[in-house]
């Protein structure tokens, strides 16, 4: 039977950094983000739906959707969001788990990137939890200067997500992304070591 580590965070709190390091190590990572892409890409399954819901104007010119537009108008309001949660959290879910099945029946370690694990009920898929941390100050920090963003942007963007310290008492294992990337790194490889010698978290 195969061991399922879900990896989360909160948005600019170092996460694809971890996984990309994760990857390098050799191991499997089924990453949320790229699998709403897909999902997203002109005649994928949440394409039309998104059109539907919320007209063409979140076409760009190739037909394919605009993310910028798209992610607008999701966080203009409170009910667009909502809206645009229902429409695609069933289809996501859907499709997270024929990829997790697929890959556990040839995998026996593998990870799984949600980013809104914990908002969106994932918890019970997985082994282990590990949470990529980032304290609120620097995550705002990250944010502007990665997006250049406002910092009012950068705010409704991360209060839009359950914040990082509830979701530090839920997870089993803490990277603590802070500091430099060599002192996360090093968090990373302990972790990794364990999992190898098949130790308990």
């Amino acid at each position: 039977m195969s061991k399922i580590i879900g990896i989360t965070g909160g948005i600019a709190s170092g996460k694809s950094t971890v996984v990309e390091q994760i990857r390098r190590a050799g191991y499997q990572v089924i990453d949320a983000d790229q699998v709403v892409h897909d999902l997203q890409k002109k005649g994928g399954r949440l394409y039309q739906a998104l059109i539907l819901a919320f007209g063409t104007d979140i076409v760009a010119a190739d037909g394919q959707l605009d993310r910028a537009k798209l992610a607008q108008l999701i966080f203009s309001n409170e009910e667009n969001r909502e809206k645009s949660a229902k429409l695609q959290n069933r289809i996501i879910r859907e499709e997270l788990a024929r990829r997790r099945d697929a890959l556990a029946a040839k995998e026996p370690l593998f990870f799984m990137d949600i980013p809104l694990l914990y908002e969106l009920d994932y918890q019970d898929w997985f082994d282990e939890i590990w949470l990529i941390y980032t304290d609120e100050d620097k995550q705002l920090e990250r944010l502007m200067k990665r997006n250049n963003y406002s910092s009012d942007e950068a705010l409704k963007r991360i209060t839009a997500q359950m914040p990082l310290k509830n979701k530090k008492k839920a997870a089993q294992i803490i990277i603590d992304n802070n500091g430099s990337p060599e002192e996360t790194r090093k968090q990373l490889e302990v972790q990794l070591k364990r999992l190898e010698k098949g130790q308990p978290f």
